[in-house]
């Protein structure tokens, strides 16, 4: 599994929204993107840090940041996730896992001591142009929108 670096240019794809509506990066050329991704809607830590991303949306929007996450739930499963948590950006379906795969967010990870396969939380901050700006493995749920914030140098 490959790590992706800061300069390096994000993998491309097309997933399936909430919504039921294609999203590619592409949409977001022009723009600053933050892309976190999460093991699985309605869990605990993921519920923490998607709530810690809607209640951060208006200041990162207003610094220039748009916010997508990516898991492997089906588009109906993260449809009742945004409705229940009242999530107010676009949550993406990768059920064959390519886009994990490629952005390096699916892999062999230790899960309560023990090695296990699964989606590895990452965010990746990508700029304008479509690079990387930003890359982090393995980041905990709580408190990473503002240690996110901290790394950006964003004053909120």
């Amino acid at each position: 599994m490959a790590r992706l670096e800061a300069g390096t240019r994000a993998p491309d794809f097309t997933l399936t929204s909430d919504a039921g509506t294609q999203i590619s990066l592409g949409d977001y050329a022009g723009r600053k993107l933050i892309i976190f991704f999460y093991p699985a809607a309605m869990t605990p830590g993921c519920t923490t840090e998607a709530c810690d991303f809607r209640d951060s949306l208006a200041p990162l929007q207003a610094a220039g940041y748009e916010v997508i996450g990516i898991s492997p739930d089906a588009p109906a499963k993260l449809a009742t996730f945004v409705e229940k948590e009242q999530l107010t950006y676009p949550l993406l379906s990768d059920e064959s896992k390519t886009t994990l795969e490629a952005y390096g967010a699916y892999g062999e990870k230790k899960l309560y001591g023990k090695p296990v396969v699964g989606v590895i939380r990452s965010t990746f901050v990508i700029d304008e142009n479509g690079v990387i700006e930003l890359a982090r493995y393995n980041v905990k749920a709580t408190g990473h929108v503002a240690s996110l914030k901290k790394a950006l140098k964003f004053e909120a």
